[in-house]
């Protein structure tokens, strides 16, 4: 109970969690190799720097990084909405690296889509969506929970048109004709 009002108290929290990516060899010629991140570990050691997990033939699968994931309070609508799908996830986002052997980096964990479908936008990060482990679940329900507050729709009241405003158009700009006016209703008056 203690640490559901410390929520309340708070605007952010932020909890370490080790990103696992796998690399595999690409199926075509101008992809020699495929990286995805695979998962995500609560309780990873700190100095996680690409250590190698797991070797099954071709594929090879590392702790790549510990990186904080951070909620935030204003952000508790879109973790909502990244709870609630069949499977709730989390984003990694891995942007290209210069380093040898390991051509990518974690950049972010974020468990907001609409943040990581700003990264997707650029076409230089990968970002893949990643299973949440059932702790972070519970920890970022509890979060939604304390801070998640349904706005309350509010319809936009019409103005009531004043007397001489023009219908259509820019009042402030002048115009020879009714630049609304049909086409066939000068062909009817006989002129052209």
């Amino acid at each position: 109970m203690s640490e559901d009002n410390d929520m309340a108290d708070r605007k952010s929290v932020s909890l370490t969690v080790g990103v696992i990516v796998e690399r595999r060899p690409g199926v075509t010629r101008w992809q020699r190799e495929v990286w995805q991140p695979r998962a995500l570990l609560v309780d990873a050691p700190r100095n996680a720097d690409w250590r190698e997990l797991r070797r099954d033939g071709d594929r090879v699968e590392y702790l790549a990084a510990t990186v904080p994931l951070t909620l935030y309070r204003g952000e508790a609508e879109a973790y909502r909405v990244a709870l609630s799908e069949p499977v709730p996830a989390a984003y990694v986002i891995l942007r290209p690296s210069a380093r040898e052997g390991f051509p990518w980096y974690v950049h972010l964990v974020t468990l907001s889509p609409h943040e990581a479908a700003l990264f997707e936008q650029s076409g230089d990060e990968l970002v893949e969506k990643v299973a949440l482990p059932d702790g972070l679940i519970g920890w970022a329900g509890r979060w939604i929970e304390t801070h998640y507050r349904e706005e309350k729709f509010v319809k936009r009241k019409r103005r009531p048109m004043e007397e001489g405003e023009a219908r259509l158009g820019d009042p402030r700009i002048s115009k020879p004709s009714d630049i609304y006016r049909a086409p066939t209703e000068r062909r009817q008056r006989g002129t052209r």
